[in-house]
């Protein structure tokens, strides 16, 4: 894979002055069209050049606009991104619609780092490849232009420069200043024989969702030219491509299908005396557990779903009453921002995860997707369709890096809704929860119900799977959400202590 690239291309100066202006010319045009586009552009720059890799950055930023391009290195993980699952810190520097982000380091280089040194064995490598060949792929089916791009050394001219900044880095221990090469670099130095076939098996591997194009980086001139031109040609081809979207239109109603909530027996009910005493204990329970999820750096994300005037508020109340303040958040989810809209959907729920030992709550989440997005025609059948897979991939993710995720959709039926929400309208404090909307939606009680079928059937996984909640019934739902919390917490406590 690698040959094509050590051929010893070269550019003459000469030729190199005579090409710049109008490179830059076009870069910067490009750019500002760029501006007005409805996708963003995404610039994986990473090899075993890693100076070459510094250098053409500073390049780019040097021959476009550099206040329109957000270059993010990704070196070691901080502490603030161990406490997040792995990918977090990707997600969260992603360039929104008409932005460009430059991503140097990224996931490639650090995988290789880790397995080289140790970190991962061949199973946890291929995890890692199929997560970033879905991330890379969700990127691109939601409308990214990615470039991927890996500058690479021959060997004979990566040991010579490495010999030489190694005895600068000496040179420079002795004068008090600090060197260019880091551990990785003397590791892809030491190892160069095992690197190399490691990074091509990461390349290919990768390759399906947007190509990898290999640079030879023996020359500077040609090194730069060739990155520059490529992201170009690229961001050109798009911008003549793009055309609006078609508005997608509502989604049929689903099949006449059992659904899986005519399982969920309505009829569950708990006295008041023996829900105080349930809910009590359990309350008690909920509080040692999240102190003890904070000491022992255990994260969790809660999601409810349900139907409107289900009782998710006051099954978090219930939740967040036996917690100290400083040991959750809740994020109500409402229709996204121009801002989030400018991104792919699962965006803003990345950026939010908790750090570790803390629990979130999403009230709403990133179900919506294949749910009132799905059934009002807010994005079309092949993009809700896709969103199956990617939250599965999501989730996985969340549980690979210890979380506990609980997800429940709270069931009523279409009499007591009807029933709570003329109760809302008659109590002052509650007018405030009941709008027209709630009512329109109730409509489509048939569409969000056939809709609700298929997201459990696509996405209650064994790692993480649906829990349907009976909720006529008030305490019920209370009590059973609050068991299923404690359990779970208990459950991945109990996982953190034995590692």
């Amino acid at each position: 894979m690698f040959e094509a690239a050590e051929v010893g291309s070269e550019v003459p100066k000469d030729e190199y002055e005579a090409q710049l202006d109008q490179l830059r010319i076009d870069l910067v045009n490009a750019q500002y069209d760029l501006q007005r586009a409805e996708f963003p552009v995404l610039v994986i720059l990473v090899g075993d050049d890693r100076p070459g890799v510094s250098d053409a950055v500073n390049r780019l930023n040097e021959w476009m606009d550099a206040r329109y391009v957000r270059t993010h290195v990704f070196g070691e993980h901080t502490d603030e991104e161990r406490g997040r699952p792995r990918n977090w810190r990707y997600w969260r520097a992603l360039p929104g619609r008409g932005q460009l982000a430059v991503y140097t380091g990224a996931w490639v280089l650090g995988t290789l780092g880790e397995h080289l040194r140790g970190d991962i064995d061949d199973a946890g490598l291929e995890r890692r490849l199929r997560h970033m060949e879905r991330f890379e792929r969700a990127l691109a089916d939601d409308g990214a232009l990615v470039v991927k791009l890996w500058i690479h050394l021959p060997k004979d001219e990566f040991k010579k420069r490495v010999k030489k900044a190694l005895k600068a880095q000496k040179s420079a221990k002795k004068n008090g200043s600090a060197g260019k090469l880091d551990e990785l670099d003397v590791r892809i130095y030491e190892r160069y024989d095992e690197m190399v076939p490691l990074a091509e098996r990461v390349l290919r591997s990768t390759n399906s969702g947007a190509a990898w194009r290999i640079v030879e980086g023996t020359d500077a001139r040609f090194r730069d030219l060739t990155v520059a031109r490529s992201i170009l040609s690229a961001l050109q081809a798009r911008l003549s491509d793009e055309a609006p979207p078609p508005a997608p239109a509502p989604a049929p109603a689903g099949p006449e299908a059992p659904s899986v909530l005519a399982g969920v027996d309505l009829e569950a009910s708990l006295a008041r005396p023996q829900y105080r005493k349930e809910r009590d204990a359990l309350q008690g329970r909920l509080r040692q557990l999240s102190r003890d999820a904070r000491r022992h750096g255990v994260s969790s994300v809660l999601v409810f779903e349900g139907w409107d005037a289900a009782g998710k508020g006051g099954v978090i109340r219930r939740l967040t009453q036996a917690m100290d303040v400083q040991d959750y958040r809740i994020v109500p989810v409402a229709a996204p921002s121009d801002e989030e809209l400018r991104h792919h959907y699962l965006w803003r729920f990345w950026r939010q995860l908790p750090r570790a030992g803390r629990l979130l709550i999403f009230d709403r989440s990133w179900y919506g997707r294949v749910l009132v997005e799905r059934v009002e025609g807010l994005t079309d059948e092949a993009a809700w369709r896709r969103a199956y897979s990617e939250i599965n991939d999501f989730e996985e993710q969340l549980i690979e890096h210890g979380m506990l995720v609980a997800k429940f959709w709270l069931h009523v039926d279409p009499e007591e809704q009807l029933r709570r929400f003329e109760l809302r309208e008659q109590t002052p404090y509650k007018k405030y929860k009941i709008t027209a909307e709630d009512y329109r939606n109730r409509a489509r009680w048939e569409d969000y119900e056939s809709a609700v079928s298929e997201m459990v059937a696509n996405t209650s996984t064994e790692l993480v799977p649906w829990r349907l909640v009976s909720a006529n019934d008030k305490r019920h739902a209370r009590v059973e959400v609050l068991r299923a919390v404690c359990d779970g917490l208990a459950e991945r406590i109990g996982a953190r202590e034995g590692a």
